[in-house]
C-alpha cells in the first residue's frame, strides 16, 4: 500500500523537477524542495496523472516551512511545540482539512507515511495572519532533510549514477545564483535591490497567502510576508526601510522571475521562459 503513495509523490515531484525546475532555483537541496511542493500539489489538487487511481479529498490546504524558523516566528502564539520541540533540518507540514472528518483523512496519513514523515500534532486550525482557517482542523508532520526518498527522486530525474555538484544536493545555491542567470539585467536594478539579488540566499514558499521563508548566507532564517510587506529580520523590525529589507526585495524578485511559487501557491504559467 505504501508503495502506491510513494510512487505518486515521486511521480509528482519528477514532473515538477522536469517542467518547473525554477521552484528550487535558490534552495540548497532541490530534491527536498521538489518533494515537499509535490505533497502540496498532490493533496490540494490531486495527481497530475489522469490515469492515477489515488483518491482525492476536497478542501485540503497544505503549508510547510523549516521547523525551527516556524518556531522562531510563532512559538509565542501557538502551543505546537509543547510535545515535540523544534527540530533542526526538518520541514514541518501544516495540513488543513474539513471538520467533517472525525479523524485525519486516510489519504493524508498514507501520503505522509510514504514520504517518511511522522505526525507530531493534531488540533483545531488557528488563523496565523495569512488567511482564515476557522472551523477547520489541521495536522502537523515532520520530515527530515536528507531522507532516502530524496535519493529516489534524484535517480528518477538524473539516473542512478547522477552526482550533484555539491556532492549530494541537486541544487547548490552557489552554482545557481540569480545574478548569473540574469546576466546584465542585475546591473540595471536599484543598488539595494541589486545587493539583495546577488547575495547568497535561498527562498521557498512557507504558506499560501504570501508567506515565504528566506535563509541567508549566515544560516539565519526569516519569514517574509509579501502581501503584508513585513519581515522578521532585525532590519525590518527596527527600521522598516523604504522599499523593504533585502529579504523582502529578494522574495519579490524571485516571484517575478518565476523561481518560487506565487503567493497563491501556484506556479507561474510562463515560468519556463523566465530564464
Amino acid at each position: 500500500m505504501t508503495e502506491r503513495y510513494l510512487s505518486a509523490v515521486l511521480e509528482e515531484a519528477e514532473q515538477i523537477a522536469t517542467h518547473h525546475e525554477q521552484v528550487a532555483h535558490s534552495t540548497e537541496n532541490a530534491a527536498h524542495e521538489y518533494l515537499r511542493y509535490a505533497v502540496l500539489k498532490l493533496l490540494e489538487e490531486g495527481p497530475s496523472n489522469p490515469d492515477s487511481t489515488l483518491p482525492r479529498i476536497d478542501d485540503v490546504t497544505v503549508g510547510y516551512g523549516q521547523d525551527t524558523a516556524m518556531f522562531e516566528s510563532w512559538h509565542t502564539d501557538v502551543e505546537w511545540w509543547m510535545t515535540v520541540p523544534p527540530q533542526e533540518e526538518c520541514t514541518r507540514f501544516r495540513i488543513f482539512y474539513p471538520t467533517e472528518h472525525e479523524s485525519v483523512p486516510r489519504l493524508i496519513v498514507d501520503v505522509m507515511s510514504a514520504l517518511g514523515a511522522w505526525r507530531v500534532w493534531t488540533g483545531n486550525a488557528v488563523d496565523c495572519g495569512s488567511y482564515d482557517h476557522h472551523e477547520r482542523r489541521e495536522v502537523h508532520f515532520l520530515w527530515p532533510q536528507g531522507h532516502p526518498v530524496e535519493d529516489l527522486l534524484q535517480e528518477r530525474v538524473h539516473g542512478p549514477d547522477a552526482v550533484a555538484p555539491d556532492g549530494g544536493c541537486t541544487g547548490d545555491v552557489r552554482d545557481r545564483m540569480v545574478a548569473s542567470a540574469n546576466g546584465g539585467q542585475v546591473d540595471d536594478l536599484e543598488p539595494r535591490t541589486r545587493r539583495a539579488v546577488t547575495e547568497e540566499m535561498s527562498v521557498s514558499l512557507l504558506e499560501k497567502g504570501g508567506r515565504y521563508e528566506v535563509q541567508s548566507a549566515s544560516g539565519n532564517r526569516y519569514e517574509v510576508d509579501v502581501v503584508g510587506e513585513s519581515c522578521t529580520c532585525p532590519d525590518w523590525q527596527q527600521r522598516s526601510p523604504a522599499g523593504g529589507c533585502k529579504h523582502l526585495r529578494r522574495v519579490d524578485h524571485e516571484i517575478k522571475r518565476g523561481r518560487v511559487p506565487r503567493p497563491d501557491g501556484r506556479l507561474p504559467a510562463d515560468a519556463a521562459d523566465s530564464g
